[in-house]
């Protein structure tokens, strides 16, 4: 292992097999640096993830550097009940937290009969939210409750996020460069992490050197306009080929979720022995949701009729990481075995 290396963090693998990603103290503190000046300052820190996500990590960091003492929650499964409580204990005049979308979602849910927690969540000075796709609804509820969420993008490869409502932070730098016909994302900046432990092989293939200056090839679909605002559209390794045209599960997915009941819904691949591989949507076991005919017909007017769905599971109970996101992987076994 280098000797630069201060922590390594192992990603979630929700999609494929977790990796150890190497960070240096100079990476940690250039995101925690990036960060103040983004939010407007340092600040008191409450600690909601767990100290070994990049995120945690990244709360333990952004205080040290401010030189205040975060707060932190009791370990374990994440309670909206214990978070007023935290909360209140923060006594710097400027505060911030980082959750992940299904945390936010259980305190949104709480906060709309419970007016001690919405008066906690209204101290916050920004409550940073990312690890996964925040959707429009539940930012939209978040907004309606005077919450001052910002979205952020990153990965642990980048230290965290490095991309606060669609704009770089810090020195980081972010690109869009076609790969297989299609644009995918690169940043440059120095937050990027050294590689991965073990495995030199896939270090060369994500960490390029490009006329003296380092990209990380994030392997997500995007765009970014001429103002340099970034919009993330999904991972390149999430597209099908379904009838020799390619699919992206993700858009399937955001239009899947925008329908009634189907918010928390899951779009996996399945293979089928007509079009090669099909969308499947995985939803909780459950009432009021709209026909697989009423999906298919609106998923085919936004995305074509390739990208229709080609059934929807129920399950009893969504397999979910620690990290709140979904395991793809589990789903993607539910989906084919249906």
């Amino acid at each position: 292992m280098p000797r630069a290396v201060a922590v390594v963090i192992e990603t979630s693998g929700s999609t494929d097999a977790p990796k150890r990603v190497m960070l240096s103290t100079d990476a940690l503190l250039a995101s925690a640096a990036g960060s103040n000046a983004a939010l407007g300052g340092p600040g008191q820190w409450l600690l909601a993830l767990p100290g070994h996500y990049i995120a945690g990590v990244q709360v333990l960091v952004r205080s040290i550097a401010a030189g205040t003492t975060p707060v932190i929650m009791p370990p374990g499964h994440f309670d909206p009940a214990a978070f007023a409580p935290a909360a209140e204990k923060l006594a710097e005049p400027v505060r911030y937290t980082s959750l992940v979308p299904v945390q936010l979602a259980r305190l949104v849910d709480a906060a709309a009969d419970d007016a001690r927690l919405r008066r906690a969540l209204r101290r916050f000075d920004a409550i940073l939210v990312g690890g996964q796709a925040l959707e429009p609804e539940l930012l939209a509820q978040a907004e309606r409750l005077d919450l001052r969420v910002v979205r952020t993008y990153g990965s642990s490869e980048t230290a965290g996020g490095c991309v606060y409502d669609g704009v770089p932070i810090g020195n980081a730098a972010v690109r869009a460069r076609p790969v297989d016909g299609v644009d995918q994302l690169e940043i440059s900046g120095s937050m990027l992490a050294l590689g991965y432990l073990g495995d030199d092989d896939r270090t060369d293939s994500r960490f390029i050197d490009e006329h003296g200056e380092r990209w990380y090839r994030t392997g997500d679909l995007g765009e970014v306009d001429g103002s340099g605002h970034v919009r993330v559209l999904g991972r390149a390794d999430n597209v099908i080929i379904s009838g020799g045209e390619k699919v992206s599960l993700d858009a399937v997915e955001r239009v899947v979720r925008s329908l009634p009941g189907l918010a928390a819904a899951v779009v996996v691949p399945a293979d089928d022995p007509v079009w090669g591989q099909v969308p499947v949507v995985v939803v909780d076991e459950g009432e009021g949701r709209p026909a697989l005919a009423a999906v298919r017909a609106a998923v085919a007017s936004v995305l074509g009729a390739p990208a229709r769905p080609a059934r929807i599971v129920s399950v009893q109970r969504m397999p979910m990481l620690a990290s709140g996101k979904p395991d793809r992987r589990a789903l993607r076994r539910l989906g084919a075995g249906s």
